[in-house]
């Protein structure tokens, strides 16, 4: 808010709508089972959390540069480690890609139904957010091209997207970077990255490894089940790294980050396991939402955690989400993002989400 004998914040800052968290409680501050932030229902590796126990070094600065963490993302996805840069999650890198190439009178180009990060992003610069129609709800390639102007500077996109699950398949990406001018900024933003199937992979790594113009971000907040921790990394050409380098905070990656983010990183069976747990809960639960099509409920087909539900019929999202509160339970409603008929619902343990697939069933049965 703008005082009136204070400073004044640019205009561009005071027309940010702040990000705003996935809830953990109730409107009566009852604490609820979380299921609005997409975090991993199985929590974190074993061997993280034995690292993080470990950890008694919090007076000292950590590696500035996340050397040995950098390194063991390098070994385990075949990137020198010089070409990748770590940061306070992947927002923080998401936020830097847009501060280092985009400013005033700059369009910053995302698809609509897009992360809440990248308008914030293109905005804390002085940039133009704009954005693409969707198809689907997903990214329609034909429609992001189209929208590239001479202004154009980053274009950010979610493979799979959030907050819908969509996915843009390796053509597709491709496609869309090859319809780019080879000046403008490719961001694929791959938080969800590792819900992915064998032989699903979107081909981003690929690229930013051919190309100067392409940066890949990823996180440790989700399969990895580090939220807690802020731990992200990105990749691309040396000059992109160089970039975010320059203006990333110093000391961004904590101590314990990095000791966990390593041992994450050296147990890819808890990753797995996390990726067949998801796999066999989405579709579950997924199912058992397509039952109630009758009832106007429909669920967007969707390659992350999380599943986007759709109330077109009697049932509002508002009367769920209030349902399943009362429940005991805290899903995601997004008007904000102009889904107002539909609920993100992370995807959880078995029990929690056979449980809210039956109060869905008994909303849907009863309204009318």
């Amino acid at each position: 808010m703008t005082s009136e004998t204070g400073p004044t914040a640019k205009p561009w800052i005071e027309a940010i709508h702040a990000y705003v968290p996935g809830r953990a409680t109730g409107a009566d501050g009852r604490k609820l089972i979380k299921l609005s932030a997409n975090e991993n229902p199985l929590g974190c590796s074993p061997a993280a959390a034995e690292a993080l126990a470990g950890v008694s070094t919090g007076a000292r600065y950590p590696d500035p540069d996340a050397t040995q963490l950098r390194a063991a993302i390098g070994e385990l996805h075949g990137i020198d480690p010089a070409r990748i840069v770590c940061g306070t999650g992947s927002d923080e890198l998401l936020n830097l890609a847009a501060q280092g190439y985009a400013g005033p009178g700059d369009e910053v180009l995302f698809p609509r139904y897009s992360f809440a990060v990248y308008d914030i992003a293109a905005r804390r610069c002085g940039a133009v957010p704009v954005e693409a129609p969707d198809r689907d709800y997903g990214a329609d390639v034909d429609a992001m091209l189209a929208a590239v102007t001479p202004s154009t500077r980053v274009v950010f996109v979610a493979n799979p997207n959030n907050p819908t699950g969509t996915f843009l398949p390796v053509d597709e990406v491709a496609r869309l970077h090859a319809g780019l001018p080879r000046d403008v900024l490719f961001v694929l933003d791959q938080a969800y990255g590792e819900y992915l199937q064998p032989g699903e992979d979107d081909g981003g790594l690929a690229l930013a490894a051919r190309h100067d113009n392409v940066l890949v971000t990823r996180t440790f907040s989700k399969i990895y089940g580090l939220a807690g921790e802020r731990i992200g990394w990105a990749t691309g050409a040396t000059a992109l790294i160089a970039t975010l380098n320059r203006i990333r905070g110093p000391f961004n990656v904590t101590v314990s980050g990095q000791v966990a983010a390593r041992a994450a990183l050296a147990d890819q069976d808890f990753v797995e396991r996390s990726r067949r747990h998801n796999a066999e809960g989405l579709a579950r639960f997924a199912e058992a939402v397509e039952t109630l099509g009758n009832r106007g409920l429909h669920a967007v087909p969707s390659k992350a955690n999380f599943l986007l539900v759709l109330f077109e019929g009697a049932l509002s999202a508002e009367r769920a989400l209030a349902a399943l509160a009362e429940a005991g339970y805290a899903v995601r409603h997004l008007p904000g993002q102009r889904l107002p008929h539909a609920l993100r619902i992370t995807i959880g343990s078995t029990e929690d989400m056979d449980e809210i697939a039956a109060v869905l069933r008994r909303e849907a049965e009863a309204a009318v």
